[in-house]
């Protein structure tokens, strides 16, 4: 990645994984791995994320236009805050995201 945005991507992942939420940050970083590997980061997975999380985790990393009410209807069902499923959600995207920002510019360097 270009110099001048390492800093500023840099504290976008810690401030989405690591700063205070309703979704322990070890979760976050989960979710965030799950996603990642899903777009195609060459990573196993941190740890298993809890079941009503998986599908969601899944069709937010590669489907995330298929996301409706009523996922988050039976995320809300399952005992999540509003709060904790922007967490989540921004913990997929932010992986899913930058796997694929890898992926390209690896192949813009050269690489697979």
């Amino acid at each position: 990645m270009d110099d001048r945005y390492t800093t500023q991507v840099r504290r976008l992942v810690d401030a989405v994984l690591t700063s205070a939420g309703d979704i322990d940050p070890d979760i976050r970083r989960a979710v965030e791995g799950r996603a990642a590997f899903l777009g195609g980061r060459p990573v196993g997975m941190a740890c298993e994320l809890p079941a009503a999380l998986d599908a969601y985790v899944d069709k937010v990393a590669r489907h995330a236009y298929k996301v409706t009410d009523d996922d988050i209807a039976a995320l809300r069902q399952a005992g999540y805050s509003m709060d904790a499923i922007f967490e989540v959600t921004l913990s997929a995207a932010l992986g899913a995201g930058m796997s694929r920002l890898e992926r390209g510019l690896a192949t813009v360097k050269g690489g697979r």
